[in-house]
C-alpha cells in the first residue's frame, strides 16, 4: 500500500483514521456491490424459470393451435363437399322435375288423344 501524505500532515493518527475511513467505505461499497449482484442473480434465476414456464405454455398453445387449425381445415373441406353435393343434387332434382313435366305433358296429350279416339269410336258405333 502506498500512502500519500499531504503537506502539513503528520504520519500520525490523522492519516490512520483517514485510511480507516476509506477502508470502511471501500468495504461497504464492495459489500453493496456483492449484495446487488446476488439480487440480480436471484432475479435472473426467477426470470429463467418464468421463461421456461412460458416456453412450456407456448408449446402447449402451439400444439392446441395446430389441432384447431387441422380441425378447421377438415371442416372447411367437409363444407365444400356438402356444397358440391347440394349443387349436384339440385341439378339432378331440376332434371327430374323437367323430366316429370315432360312426362306429364306427354301423358296429357296421350290422354286427350286416347279420349278423342274413344269418343270418335263411340260415335261410329
Amino acid at each position: 500500500e502506498t500512502l500519500i501524505v499531504q503537506r502539513g500532515e503528520s504520519n500520525g493518527s490523522a492519516s490512520g483514521a483517514n485510511l480507516q475511513a476509506i477502508n470502511n467505505e471501500l468495504v461497504e461499497s464492495i459489500e453493496s456491490l456483492r449484495q446487488r449482484r446476488e439480487e440480480l442473480a436471484h432475479e435472473i434465476l426467477r426470470e429463467q424459470e418464468e421463461r421456461l414456464a412460458v416456453e412450456h405454455d407456448l408449446a402447449i398453445l402451439n400444439e392446441r393451435w395446430q389441432r384447431i387449425q387441422e380441425s378447421l381445415e377438415r371442416k372447411d373441406e367437409s363444407v365444400r363437399a356438402y356444397d358440391q353435393t347440394i349443387v349436384n343434387t339440385e341439378a339432378a332434382y331440376r332434371k327430374i322435375v323437367e323430366s316429370a313435366n315432360t312426362l306429364l305433358e306427354v301423358l296429357r296429350r296421350e290422354t286427350v288423344h286416347m279420349s278423342g279416339r274413344r269418343s270418335g269410336s263411340s260415335l261410329r258405333s
